[in-house]
């Protein structure tokens, strides 16, 4: 039995004895079954239970069964979902901020990404979240992100020219493979799969743990560890939700985000390290590149958003730079 069967197969029985006085709540995300964000996800629904005595319920609904992320956004502003495990890029849509935890070739690996996030960058961007109706409970992983395509191995910023590659409406990412020649196409994660199996896009990007939960995979013989940009995992609540809840309610749903994400962490440092060798041996070509003419191509993006951030954006690269210190 997996590990999200184990889970929802407890939180099954939970349901049966749930008070008739609990107060239910929706969790949406976007990832399939087995992926970090799915697993911490089922961890918060029961540790919410368990610590409220039952007065809590928490039901996930994964692989966008309560709506894509864009959808889920909406609703949580709207105070008809509670939680989500959101994306970086959607969230930006209505937090621009957010965008900035994904400039370019700024973090070196998770841990360097994990201390700039926990620190007064992540709290000034919470804060523009709170003012948009969504509260940060967590900054979960989602990881550093690759790219895969069914025509040729990347080396260079060159093999990128004119390819056809799904980004998701994240207007960063957009601007990373526009100034990198690509022809950046945006689409929910949830048609991915079928576009690329089709032949719709030549490409995509995303950390292995999302390309190989997905299956992606199965339909992309090459991927480049280009390791081009970060990708958080916002967790969040639905201001107008979390602010009816007690105090006390209120810190058990924080305690319960915080242990969640930690396991969300470990997780994604965990399977990234082991997803290469199997995703090799299934007939996937990897390759490394040299990340210097890449860091150059994409210098213009740093230009495009210092002009409407121009604090922040030197406060992130100060504090990305003191973490990898």
């Amino acid at each position: 039995m997996t590990i999200r069967h184990l889970f929802a197969a407890a939180a099954a029985l939970a349901l049966c004895a749930l008070p008739v006085w609990a107060q239910n709540f929706q969790l949406s995300h976007n990832a399939a079954a087995g992926n970090p964000k799915d697993v911490a996800s089922l961890k918060f629904a029961e540790l919410v239970e368990q610590k409220s005595g039952g007065r809590l319920h928490v039901d996930v609904g994964g692989s966008a069964q309560f709506g894509d992320d864009a959808e889920t956004i909406t609703n949580m502003r709207l105070g008809t979902v509670a939680f989500s495990a959101n994306s970086q890029g959607t969230t930006s849509a209505v937090v621009p901020e957010i965008a900035l935890l994904g400039l370019p070739f700024l973090f070196q690996d998770l841990a360097q990404a994990e201390a700039v996030m926990d620190g007064p960058v992540g709290d000034k961007i919470a804060a523009a979240a709170e003012q948009q109706g969504l509260v940060v409970l967590g900054w979960w992983n989602n990881g550093i992100r690759e790219v895969s395509n069914s025509k040729k191995p990347v080396q260079t910023p060159a093999d990128l020219a004119g390819m056809k590659l799904r980004t998701p409406p994240d207007p960063m990412t957009i601007d990373i493979f526009a100034a990198l020649g690509a022809s950046p196409t945006p689409m929910a994660f949830s048609e991915l799969y079928i576009a690329l199996q089709q032949g719709v896009v030549d490409g995509q990007e995303n950390p292995l743990i999302n390309i190989h939960s997905s299956k992606l995979h199965e339909v992309q013989p090459y991927i480049s560890l280009t390791h081009h940009k970060y990708e958080a995992t916002p967790f969040l609540a639905s201001k107008m939700i979390f602010d009816t809840l007690s105090a006390e309610d209120q810190q058990i749903v924080r305690d319960a985000a915080k242990e969640a994400g930690a396991l969300n962490r470990q997780m994604v440092r965990e399977q990234t390290e082991a997803l290469q060798a199997e995703m090799e041996a299934a007939g996937v070509t990897f390759n490394e590149v040299d990340p210097a003419p890449f860091v150059e191509a994409t210098q213009p993006v740093y230009d495009k958003w210092r002009k409407d951030y121009p604090e922040l954006v030197d406060e992130i690269v100060a504090a990305a730079k003191a973490a990898g210190q």
